[in-house]
C-alpha cells in the first residue's frame, strides 16, 4: 500500500483525518510518517489542539500496524487497546507523527499468536514533532482480530 492509497484509506475509514488534513508522508513496514496543518487543528492558544496531537500519533500507530498485516496477507480489523500519550511542547506549526513498533522482534510472535488465536496484540510508538523539534510521544497497544474467512 503506497502513501496515496493509505492517505485515501484513512480519509474514506476515519473521516477525522480527512477533517485534520491528515497527509501521508511515507508508508513503510518500519514507520509510517503522518503530517496535519495547524489551522483544522488550532487550539484556543493557537497551538495545535491536544487531541487533535493524539489522534495524529494514534493514527500513525494504527496506520502501521494496519499496513504491515496488509501486507502480510492477513485481513484483520485494528483497534487500540490502550495508549499513553506525553505532550512535551506545544506545536505552532504543521505537525507529524512518526510511528515504529516497541519492539521489532515482537512482530513475528503477535503474527503467530494473530494467526492461532484469531486475536494478537502489539506495542507502538509514535513521535511527534513541530518542525525539527520533539513535542510528544505516544505509547499504544493495539488489538488485531483476524477477519472471518482469513
Amino acid at each position: 500500500m503506497d502513501p496515496e492509497e493509505l492517505g485515501e484509506y484513512l480519509h474514506r475509514q476515519i473521516p477525522l483525518s480527512a477533517a485534520m488534513q491528515v497527509e501521508v508522508r511515507s508508508a513503510t513496514a518500519q514507520s509510517v510518517v503522518l503530517t496535519a496543518p495547524l489551522e483544522p487543528n488550532i487550539n484556543h492558544k493557537s497551538t495545535v489542539f491536544g487531541g487533535s496531537a493524539s489522534a495524529l500519533a494514534i493514527l500513525a500507530a494504527w496506520s502501521l500496524v494496519h499496513l504491515r498485516l496488509v501486507e502480510e496477507g492477513l485481513p484483520s480489523e485494528v483497534v487500540i487497546q490502550s495508549n499513553q500519550m506525553d505532550y512535551g511542547r506545544p506545536m505552532q506549526g504543521p505537525f507529524t507523527a512518526s510511528s515504529m513498533l516497541a519492539d521489532e522482534a515482537a512482530w513475528a510472535a503477535f503474527v503467530k499468536t494473530l494467526a492461532r488465536k484469531r486475536r494478537a496484540r502489539i506495542e507502538v510508538h509514535s513521535v511527534l514533532t513541530c518542525g525539527d523539534t520533539e513535542t510528544g510521544r505516544l505509547t499504544g497497544r493495539f488489538v488485531a482480530f483476524l477477519r472471518d474467512g482469513a
